[in-house]
């Protein structure tokens, strides 16, 4: 915010001036931009804040105009917006200023910043470093107001899973620093051992998210402090990343110059990037048309000439068009080797076996379901998600409505699962839902 920015507004009915401004969170994996102000600004030179800057009028342009101007950042080609808070207060009696603050969160395709004179530093941090830095007033109230939170993890049609249970641990790294920063009651770690049940039970569907947060827990449950438990978070959180990028690596190694996939997954995505092909076919994937944005990536991040098609035309497209291999993400991959994704997988693979095309599942290991233990009976519950009916059928006859958001797709129609640690068969996948079954011992 600049002088000019800072400007008073109106006096209130206490004499304070009401000024409006944006606090503007952008993200990266699991880090946010902090800016330290420098001599140019009017205020609180010297601390550490967001992007942040005045509001009058649209906050909402004013937030996009903002990350343009203090990092050089394009708003509309390389970020999007995830969260805008509620606004809130802060009184200031020295500066005789009431400050009415619009906190936004952004994820962000780029770290390459460039400050304006506002600026006279700049770093890509966890955001728990609010906590432990000298910035401006409430800022962490700001990133409270825009955080993942249990809630927001169970209520998210938007993404992927593995996209979802980055934050899962952002969730458990967050509450953990709080709680680190507080005295010791007592009862910390079970009350952090019963966020990380609630983020669990948040989506049952999503081996990944399980088999993150369990691998935090397991790795502080040992000291059973927040410290422990924010750095094994922090940790998790460079390693869900590392193994994302290094599945997307193995799997663009095996792709034909004509692939088809559908729906939205990250690490498809990156993989297809990568390999660069001449041809891609995407299905819309009804009814949440994610794929619509996946043909929009590739035909702006590849050379690929890109085909969106209906669901149910891929059948038919991936021998007109000649495709060498269909290409798919996974929500969760059972012990057994089977497939829980995006409801169409099944049908995608089935028309690949038939055409004689491969079937390739791309997902880091983390999404593959740990196995039962000796006390566990029987198959592992699928939980298909349904959507709402309306979506299918809104009309008054007696019709009842099946709407799911994933099926299960069984092994036989998959040519190999590609991780981080290579090409997996059913023997390979069940080696892997073993040594995630270990992970779970925290809560025994």
């Amino acid at each position: 915010m600049t002088e000019d920015d800072e400007a008073s507004v109106e006096g209130g009915a206490d004499g304070l001036a009401e000024t409006r401004v944006v606090t503007v969170f952008l993200r990266d994996d699991g880090d946010v931009l902090l800016l330290r102000r420098s001599d140019a600004v009017g205020s609180y030179s010297g601390r550490w804040g967001a992007v942040a800057g005045h509001a009058e009028g649209d906050p909402d342009a004013a937030a996009r105009e903002e990350i343009r101007e203090e990092t050089g950042i394009d708003p509309d080609a390389e970020t999007t917006l995830v969260r805008r808070g509620d606004p809130f207060e802060v009184v200031d009696g020295d500066l005789e200023t009431r400050w009415v603050v619009h906190p936004y969160l952004f994820d962000c395709d780029t770290r390459a910043v460039e400050p304006n004179e506002e600026t006279s530093g700049f770093e890509w941090v966890p955001p728990t470093a609010i906590l432990r830095r000298e910035t401006v007033p409430d800022l962490w109230r700001s990133y409270d107001r825009v955080r993942p939170t249990v809630g927001t993890v169970a209520a998210d049609a938007e993404h992927g899973s593995a996209w979802i249970s980055l934050r899962a641990l952002e969730v458990l790294r967050d509450e953990a620093a709080l709680a680190a920063e507080r005295p010791d009651d007592g009862d910390q770690w079970s009350a952090l051992a019963t966020l990380a049940r609630d983020l669990l039970d948040a989506r049952p569907s999503m081996a990944v998210v399980a088999n993150r947060v369990d691998r935090a827990m397991d790795a502080a449950a040992e000291a059973a402090t927040p410290a422990v438990l924010e750095a094994a978070a922090l940790e998790g959180i460079e390693r869900a990343t590392a193994a994302d990028a290094d599945a997307a690596r193995v799997a663009a190694d095996r792709l034909p110059d004509r692939i088809a996939t559908l729906s939205r997954s990250g690490t498809v995505a990156a993989a297809v990037e990568r390999a660069d092909p001449d041809e891609v076919l995407v299905a819309e994937s009804r009814p949440g048309r994610e794929g619509v944005g996946t043909a929009e990536r590739f035909a702006e991040a590849t050379d690929a000439a890109v085909t969106l098609t209906t669901d149910a035309a891929l059948a038919d497209r991936l021998v007109a068009t000649g495709v060498g291999a269909v290409v798919v993400g996974a929500d969760t991959v059972l012990p057994d080797g089977r497939v829980l994704n995006k409801v169409g997988t099944r049908a995608a693979a089935a028309a690949a076996a038939t055409e004689g095309i491969d079937c390739y599942v791309v997902a880091a290991s983390d999404k593959i379901a740990a196995a039962a233990g000796d006390d566990e009976a029987g198959a592992p519950v699928v939980d298909r998600e349904e959507r709402d009916a309306r979506e299918v059928y809104d009309g008054d006859a007696a019709v009842a409505v099946a709407n799911p958001t994933f099926d299960v797709t069984p092994p036989d129609l998959i040519d190999a699962v590609v991780t981080e640690r290579g090409a997996l068969d059913p023997d390979g996948v069940r080696a892997v839902a073993e040594d995630h079954r270990a992970l779970a011992e925290w809560d025994r």
